[in-house]
């Protein structure tokens, strides 16, 4: 009867954890996998308004059309939610692209224009990466112009004293060419009717760094005092989902160190964040994508965050002032990141004296482990061409390396079995005494050489791999959209079978917890096969819980990326053929695992009939 009850409460337990992840499921990570959320978006046609004060620039752009609405509940890759949105973007990006006063920007990583009205930064989509998993699908827009429901660009520029004109956000600049390329600097001029001359010079490389250099020549007869900005403008409209897991918002590297503290909401509250350190970098970053700041290392710029209201924010960089005496000329450079996060990119600009740039991506506190773990995955992309493939090889080689500890965890099972009669018969002696009794069996432990913990050795192992993995999934844009076979087009998303509604052909979506594919059946299977195959519990109770966990684990795993199914499945497998193996080593083992299977089925047979009996 008390085995019936525990039964009971285990069946309930495990239904309030299923329905209980799909609603924090639901509500932490709505839409979570879904391929076709876009990253930031559209137009504008809106002019970038005058930068003013003294102190920093504290001119704001436009709100976007719809910006007083609550937002949508941001989605993993971000980007606009309402169709409303999406609509007025495809809108508003087609006015302002088709404006004559724009230099086009034509490089290897990026393509766009920068608006001469405003000298703004505010159109750029990367050649490298899809809005979807079709190959097909538009290039992911990450800048788009002020004024728009996407609006996120960068902008460089002065701030003049005492009156001075310096270029506001419509000023129209000349170029001395039409098209930015990696070998074609471009360099915009604007000169002022008090005898002073503006420039900024654009470079770009073949990946998402431009090079910004500003410069200021005095040809009036008196000195002037003015003091360069640099900011990045942008919705959180089109921000990416932040969790306690990966940062999405404001970022930078302070002092060398890369501060993730900072929230959209924190800003809005505060008004105005300013991190305490020099500011190596600044910027927003969503999980795959990033827009930064980065001054010229011998400058001494003030980092801060600013919310503009109607859902903008803005990072600035404000330089100390500096006098032009008259026919001098003052220069300030810096860069700007506006790309995609690929590691091996980030890690260059690092080298480059970038501090600490390739901790953008969020890899937490055991990055020590984690990036090892993507390095050996991405190697093995490279050599198969097919990350579904290198994650079975990356299950093979834990799998492999594990197999010593294996090997011991059995033999450590096999010394267990020979000593359970003399642990039952101290058990009886000290039935009345459980402190003496588990002194009795420490003692025997110790004097047969046995670790009883040694079985549980290679599951913590591979704890950490696991993590890892998931964090990899997560995080790097080199998993995003990357196929394996058949269906699967996206192994950092979920496995978009639902078996409920026959793989799509009947017309509705199941709910969370029942939307299992295909995978997530085959990880309920082979786990299921993999506990059969172990020793079973002494405790009927106990096993008949171990019998369901493989199939509540089928419900709990079907959200997740579907590459840590591939790859949870592979072990699964591995170690059915792994215990087979280690079985055929050591039949004492399995004699024994059969023998108590057969006394656990006839103590579950007469607790059952007893309980009925009794009722």
């Amino acid at each position: 009867m008390q085995n019936q009850r525990n039964m009971i409460w285990a069946v309930v337990l495990m239904g309030v954890i299923l329905i209980g992840w799909d609603l924090g499921l639901r509500y932490f990570y709505p839409h979570l996998g879904d391929k076709h959320a876009v990253t930031a978006a559209p137009s504008a046609a809106a002019p970038v308004p005058a930068t003013g004060a003294p102190a920093r620039p504290t001119a704001n752009a436009a709100a976007p059309a719809g910006s007083d609405a609550a937002p949508a509940k941001p989605t993993r890759e971000g980007g606009l939610q309402v169709a409303e949105d999406q609509a007025a973007e495809a809108i508003d990006l087609r006015a302002a692209l088709a404006a004559p006063t724009r230099v086009a920007i034509d490089a290897p990583g990026v393509k766009g224009s920068i608006n001469l009205v405003g000298a703004v930064l505010d159109d750029l989509t990367l050649n490298r990466h899809r809005e979807t998993s079709d190959p097909n699908s538009p290039p992911v827009r990450l800048f788009s112009p002020a004024g728009s429901p996407a609006q996120h660009f960068a902008q460089v520029g002065w701030v003049g004293d005492n009156g001075l004109a310096t270029p506001a956000g419509n000023t129209l600049w000349q170029a001395d060419g039409k098209r930015l390329t990696q070998s074609t600097p471009v360099t915009l001029r604007w000169a002022n009717a008090t005898g002073q001359t503006f420039t900024i010079r654009y470079a770009i490389d073949a990946n998402y760094m431009l090079s910004v250099a500003q410069s200021v020549t005095n040809a009036a007869p008196a000195p002037i005092t003015l003091r360069p900005f640099a900011l990045v403008n942008r919705t959180d409209r089109t921000a990416s989902l932040d969790t306690w897991q990966v940062h999405s918002g404001p970022i930078g590297a302070f002092d060398g160190t890369v501060n993730f503290a900072s929230h959209y909401k924190d800003i809005a509250a505060a008004g105005e964040i300013a991190p305490a350190g020099q500011a190596n970098w600044i910027g927003f970053t969503d999980i795959y994508w990033l827009s930064a700041l980065i001054p010229d290392g011998n400058s001494r710029p003030a980092g801060s965050y600013r919310a503009l209201g109607g859902g903008l924010f803005r990072a600035d960089l404000v330089y100390p002032a500096v006098t032009v005496a008259p026919n001098q000329t003052t220069s300030q450079s810096l860069r700007v990141f506006a790309g995609a996060k690929e590691n091996s990119v980030l890690e260059a600009y690092e080298k480059q004296g970038i501090a600490n740039f390739s901790l953008t991506i969020d890899w937490g506190w055991f990055r020590w482990f984690e990036k090892p773990i993507f390095w050996l995955l991405d190697s093995l992309f490279k050599a198969v061409k097919n990350f579904g493939v290198a994650i079975i090889l990356l299950t093979l080689i834990v799998r492999g390396a594990m197999f010593p500890v294996a090997q011991r965890q059995f033999a450590s099972m096999a010394a267990m079995r020979a000593i359970q009669p003399k642990m039952k018969a101290i058990q009886e002696r000290y039935k009345d005494d459980k402190p003496r009794a588990q002194q009795e069996i420490m003692a025997l432990y110790k004097e047969e050489g046995v670790n009883p913990l040694a079985g549980c050795l290679p599951m913590f192992l591979q704890i950490p791999v696991f993590f890892a993995l998931y964090k990899v999934l997560v995080l790097t844009i080199e998993m995003r959209h990357q196929p394996f076979v058949a269906w699967i087009h996206d192994l950092s998303a979920p496995d978009p079978t639902h078996v409920l509604n026959l793989f799509g052909l009947l017309p509705f979506t199941p709910p969370g917890f029942m939307g299992i594919g295909v995978l997530a059946i085959a990880l309920g299977a082979t786990m299921w096969l993999q506990f059969k195959l172990q020793p079973a519990a002494m405790d009927p109770s106990q096993q008949q819980v171990m019998s369901l966990m493989p199939w509540m684990m089928m419900f709990v795993m079907s959200t997740f990326a579907s590459g840590l199914l591939i790859y949870w499945i592979t072990s699964n497998l591995l170690t059915i053929a792994q215990q087979r193996y280690l079985y055929s080593r050591h039949p004492q083992l399995k004699a024994q695992a059969a023998k108590d299977q057969t006394d656990i089925d006839r103590q579950v047979k007469r607790d059952g009939k007893s309980g009925n009996e009794k009722v």
